[in-house]
């Protein structure tokens, strides 16, 4: 069985894996038509919702959560473990990809850079990955703004890169932030 980062508290919010009681919820506000407008799945089946997310535990790559502030879910947080590139026999399960959702009626909050933060910090201090990256539609000056005060840097800017259905091809920006980064901001050795 995995060991997981979770559960974890920072600035007042509580990151844990989902429980069933929460998954409502969650379908709630993923398939929230605002939430939709910056999403390239614009709809998710409220039964594979519940899948994946009851998956979550017995996945050995996927350590998403949810997040929790005065007994309400009010957010998720992605977290998923990938293999970088590279030729034959590089090492893999080294790097991580992030994302988060939060509930509309949350937002402007502060929440999302929270999350963000959790998330790295699960990446790097509980599961030692060597590199995390994250993306946003660069129209998405919130998510942007997230993934910056969260301290990643900005590594790419993809012209016409992602198709919306509404919206047609959208830009979009990637940040990445490596284990000594990480270490470095926060006075620790990396794990490499």
């Amino acid at each position: 069985m995995k060991e997981s980062p979770w559960p974890m508290v920072l600035d007042g919010l509580l990151f844990r894996e989902a429980v069933e009681s929460d998954l409502d919820a969650l379908v709630s506000f993923r398939n929230d038509p605002g939430v939709n407008h910056f999403m390239v799945r614009t709809y998710v089946d409220p039964d594979d919702l519940h899948r994946e997310w009851l998956a979550v535990p017995s996945s050995p790559t996927d350590y998403s959560c949810v997040v929790e502030r005065d007994g309400q879910v009010v957010a998720m947080g992605f977290l998923e473990i990938v293999d970088g590139a590279g030729q034959p026999g590089h090492p893999t399960g080294t790097e991580g990809v992030i994302g988060y959702i939060v509930d509309p009626r949350a937002a402007g909050q502060g929440i999302g850079t929270v999350t963000a933060r959790a998330l790295l910090r699960a990446a790097f201090d509980g599961l030692h990955l060597r590199r995390v990256t994250a993306a946003a539609n660069a129209d998405n000056l919130a998510s942007v703004g997230v993934l910056e005060r969260a301290g990643m840097r900005r590594e790419r800017h993809a012209l016409k890169a992602l198709w919306h259905r509404e919206r047609g091809w959208l830009d979009e920006v990637g940040y990445a932030l490596l284990d000594d980064e990480w270490a470095a901001r926060n006075g620790e050795t990396a794990h490499t």
